[in-house]
């Protein structure tokens, strides 16, 4: 059972855990992550390695509620367990040769963006981050990457925080004005990810993508993970999760993710009435 150390409520639908896992810890790097059970009977989630404390032994993870078994998660407490916690899985974010780089992190994307900024700034490297959010009641963790970022732009949909528009608005100005950037690191929702890449595929800018589709065992397996890149199939567990955009079919991928919803809103309404019916 691994120990729920620290919980912390970042907006009205995101959370932050630390959980006691001192072998998952040890290991952890940047851009891979783990699967978690909330308990014996539940399924197995994907969740981004968001952070780590090798000295006491706590790995940080980020989740949105969007579904039953993230509503299970985010029901339990500091103090209470969860039953399974497994990883590290997949490949560390490469940083080899990077002196000077884009984050572009949308939503809950920008918990997987946080520890990649935060080792690109270990390393010494010039970071212009660039966040998103709809509105400003979803800003999450923008002092932390004002703390690990040269340059910080906040993005809102509607304008009621920082400047209104899409991240991909200031990533095509500052490279039409001359950023030369080593790389840009784009991690959020599907379709931002796709429209980061449209932005720079014209300016020849190397641009890595984050790829968590749905995953089952992650150690490719089953199968579940499988994406289209350079006109191959690939295993997001195993060969990811990060990915050359430019190679990425994300109209593949973002249909094969809209296959789920309908039964990811069913489990959702099933957790719902489950709670209901506790709380009576």
């Amino acid at each position: 059972m691994y120990r729920i150390v620290k919980k912390t409520i970042l907006n009205q639908s995101v959370t932050m855990m630390d959980i006691y896992a001192p072998l998952v810890a040890k290991k952890a790097q940047a851009g891979q992550f783990i699967i978690l059970r909330v308990d014996g009977d539940g399924e197995r989630i994907p969740l981004t390695v968001a952070g780590f404390d090798r000295s006491v032994g706590t790995v940080k993870i980020i989740f949105q509620v969007v579904g039953g078994t993230t509503m299970r998660l985010n029901a339990k407490n500091e103090g209470d367990c969860i039953s399974d916690f497994v990883g590290p899985l997949g490949c560390p974010t490469k940083t080899d040769g990077v002196k000077k780089v884009c984050i572009v992190g949308g939503g809950v994307g920008c918990a997987i963006a946080l520890p990649v900024a935060e080792r690109f700034n270990e390393l010494g490297c010039e970071i212009h981050s660039i966040i998103g959010f709809r509105n400003k009641d979803l800003l999450i963790l923008e002092k932390e990457f004002a703390k690990c970022s040269d340059r910080l732009t906040v993005m809102t949909d509607d304008g009621s925080y920082g400047r209104q528009g899409l991240v991909t608005e200031p990533l095509k100005e500052f490279i039409a004005n001359g950023e030369d950037y080593d790389e840009v690191i784009a991690i959020g929702p599907l379709i931002m990810m796709k429209f980061v890449v449209a932005t720079t595929k014209p300016y020849n800018v190397p641009t890595t993508v984050s790829m968590n589709p749905i995953m089952i065992d992650g150690t490719g397996m089953c199968g579940g993970c499988r994406l289209t890149v350079g006109g191959k199939m690939k295993f997001a567990c195993i060969d990811g999760p990060d990915f050359n955009g430019f190679e990425v079919d994300f109209d593949e991928a973002i249909a094969r993710m809209n296959a789920y919803a309908e039964f990811e809103q069913k489990e959702r309404e099933t957790a719902c009435n489950l709670f209901r019916k506790e709380v009576k």
